[in-house]
């Protein structure tokens, strides 16, 4: 989350209205109070992470990037997550993939935070449980946490600024020139977005970081208008659904391989946001001229 700045300068061909400018601008500022203690702290601890109860929404995202990692044709040698935020669950499956996955986010707080785990640091969030349960969706017995928790270390290469209010939302050179082949966002563009059409661009953005080919993994929230970033800071989220989803995508010249769909049980909704359920997409970036992958 918090992947969102000011635009200021933007590539030809990507213009922008003032009062667009304006909002994201707004969106940025709104960032400045995001506390990432707190947010994994509402979002990351039971009951929402649960791991002993099969309709918690952490295993069920697990469960999902297990599963498309899984099924073999989302391989190559670059993942790149945008929007990081403070979190690393997103890439637990992935890391067995890749040899190079490339962690990003707007906010230094949330690099900082991802530093502080990947050195190893005291004083980080314990991913351990999150580590134990995708070795166990992996088949693997209960050490093998240790394993991963030094393959993910291994393969992270940087934690990057990124702004997918861009064109260009990564430094030149931060990917190969091909593009990545597979990236991942959880609960980012819809968070850092105004509206629809500032969330519909933003995807095209990140989709540019994409090789023809390539594979998106989209995590993100269902119905929800708000959602806090800190004990009094509330950041407006655009409200997606099922048909706003698919548009978005489509405008984005992806193609939908599979849309999975989790609705909150009642005792998830612990007030520090609205949503109502949430969506995991597996798309892919058609091969130049129509080709197979």
């Amino acid at each position: 989350m918090g992947d969102t700045a000011p635009a200021k300068e933007r590539d030809g061909g990507d213009a922008e209205e003032p009062a667009a400018r304006n909002s994201i601008a707004a969106m940025a500022r709104c960032y400045q109070g995001f506390d990432p203690a707190v947010y994994l702290q509402y979002n990351y601890t039971a009951p929402r992470a649960d791991f002993g109860r099969a309709d918690s929404i952490v295993p069920w995202k697990l469960a999902c990037l297990h599963e498309a990692f899984a099924e073999g044709d989302v391989k190559g040698e670059t993942l790149v997550d945008v929007g990081s935020g403070p979190t690393l669950y997103q890439v637990l499956s992935g890391c067995e993939v890749f040899g190079r996955v490339v962690l990003t986010d707007f906010l230094e707080v949330n690099r900082r935070e991802l530093r502080r785990w990947l050195a190893a640091e005291e004083g980080g969030f314990d991913w351990t449980p999150y580590l134990q349960h995708v070795c166990r969706l992996e088949g693997r017995g209960p050490s093998a946490w240790r394993e991963k928790a030094a393959r993910l270390r291994s393969v992270v290469s940087e934690v990057l600024p990124i702004d997918v209010h861009r064109p260009c939302p990564l430094a030149p050179g931060s990917l190969p020139a091909s593009g990545a082949d597979c990236l991942v966002s959880s609960f980012c563009l819809e968070s850092v977005s105004p509206d629809l059409g500032s969330f519909t661009q933003a995807l095209r953005h990140v989709t540019s970081l994409v090789r023809p080919g390539g594979h998106v993994l989209l995590i993100g929230a269902l119905g929800e208008t708000y959602y806090m970033a800190g004990r009094d800071v509330r950041v407006p989220v655009v409200p997606l659904d099922e048909a706003t989803l698919c548009g978005s995508l489509k405008a984005s010249g992806l193609e939908l391989l599979r849309l999975c769909i989790y609705t909150l049980p009642a005792d998830m909704r612990v007030g520090v946001d609205d949503v109502s359920g949430i969506f995991f997409i597996k798309a892919r970036k058609p091969q130049l001229g129509g080709g197979g992958d």
